[in-house]
């Protein structure tokens, strides 16, 4: 990675703002972490800075608050979990910016933690207003983008901060950015990439960009439909995204062109609706009935996707096999995650609910590595700019 991180900067009895991805999961009826992955995903920054003696700032959102203050989404229970784990107290501030957070800064010892409240409860973080990031920069010495679940946006605390301190990666930025320039670079072969999910429109980019450099790619979930629509089978009321069959056949092309093998489902699960009652069944691909639904992938598919991920040396899989909140149509992606718990192969989870089901399933230490970031790691592996990035000092600069 090109850039300057934590290490390349001083920052002993600095004051190190430090953009972090606290978006955990929260049981919907007592508001309780359900997961603390992202939290602890941060702990090697957050620790090397306070173990130089900094002053750390952390930054993030929680949810969708939408500009205004929502109190189920403060992060008092974020400051509680995190105090936990870090065996020190984690101060919370009432406000992002203002005199509370100043306040609260100028109590806080080298080697101290303040949390700032989410950052989303104002609408001039999303707008990236320069007013707003500097209000944010007054706070700190030095910025550290450590968010990369968030690093594809164009935001004051991610992109804005940045053009008024010295800005560079923390530790886990760093680590996913170097883990996704190997796969665009020099994968181990065979390397197969394994899509799933529902929408084709999210994947395409991503699945072109590094369709040259795959041996094999696995499709299933619900944008399977697409790639057997191209392939003129008959699908019933599955989701088709119409605008998207051009591109579904190009890229279907270019892997014949290149001489890998692209994997299609033989059989799928089907439901006329995705009710609890449904009634369900296994068919081929040629027998989809009128009016069903794709919902999974079936047992010949994944006998046919385990034996060529068996002969791999790299994974990277993003999306699940079905329809995975309802038990009837989880068994293709427990059935994926566990094989790939399972090899001797670097196996990298792209992030989004597919990390979040490793994770669930207890099987995430058993990959080589659970990216933190859905939107950012497909958006880096098309080849796109990532905006949080490009603002961060290069290696070669001299700084600001």
């Amino acid at each position: 990675m090109n850039k300057r991180t934590i290490r390349d900067v001083d920052v002993n009895g600095k004051r190190v703002l430090v953009r972090v991805d606290f978006n955990v999961p929260l049981d919907e009826e007592n508001g309780a972490i359900n997961d603390d992955s992202r939290i602890r995903a941060t702990l090697p920054t957050i620790k090397y800075l306070t173990g130089h003696g900094a002053k750390v700032i952390l930054c993030s959102h929680l949810g969708r608050p939408e500009g205004k203050v929502v109190e189920e989404l403060r992060l008092s229970i974020v400051a509680q979990r995190l105090s936990q784990i870090l065996g020190q107290k984690v101060v919370v501030t009432e406000d992002s910016v203002g005199s509370d957070a100043e306040e609260k800064l100028a109590k806080l010892k080298d080697g101290g933690v303040l949390l700032l409240e989410n950052i989303r409860f104002y609408p001039e973080e999303e707008n990236n207003d320069p007013s707003f990031a500097k209000s944010l920069a007054r706070l700190a010495d030095v910025y550290v983008d450590d968010a990369f679940g968030a690093i594809h946006r164009s935001h004051a605390s991610i992109v804005g901060v940045a053009h008024y301190l010295p800005a560079v990666a923390g530790l886990l930025v760093e680590k996913e950015v170097t883990i996704l320039e190997k796969i665009l670079s020099s994968p181990a072969h065979p390397f197969a990439q394994l899509a799933g999910g529902a929408k084709i429109s999210d994947k395409i980019p991503a699945l072109e960009n590094t369709v040259d450099k795959v041996d094999y790619l696995l499709i299933g979930g619900g944008m399977a439909a697409n790639f057997l629509k191209a392939k003129s089978y008959e699908v019933g009321s599955s989701l088709v995204e119409e605008d998207s069959l051009d591109l579904t056949l190009r890229l279907m092309e270019r892997v014949a062109k290149n001489s890998a093998e692209l994997l299609l489902p033989l059989d799928v699960v089907v439901a006329q609706d995705l009710g609890a009652e449904t009634e369900v069944k296994t068919v081929p691909v040629e027998n989809i009935p009128p009016g069903w639904k794709i919902a999974d992938i079936g047992p010949q598919t994944i006998k046919r996707f385990s034996e060529k991920l068996k002969l791999c040396q790299t994974v990277f899989w993003n999306g699940p096999m079905g329809i995975y909140e309802l038990p009837q149509f989880a068994e293709g992606t427990k059935a994926i995650a566990r094989l790939l718990a399972s090899l001797d192969a670097t196996t990298i989870i792209g992030g989004g609910s597919t990390a979040e089901i490793v994770d669930e399933m207890g099987l995430a230490d058993k990959m080589t590595f659970v990216s933190t970031g859905g939107g950012a790691s497909l958006k880096f592996l098309s080849g796109k700019t990532l905006p949080g990035l490009e603002v961060l000092l290069d290696k070669e600069s001299s700084g600001r």
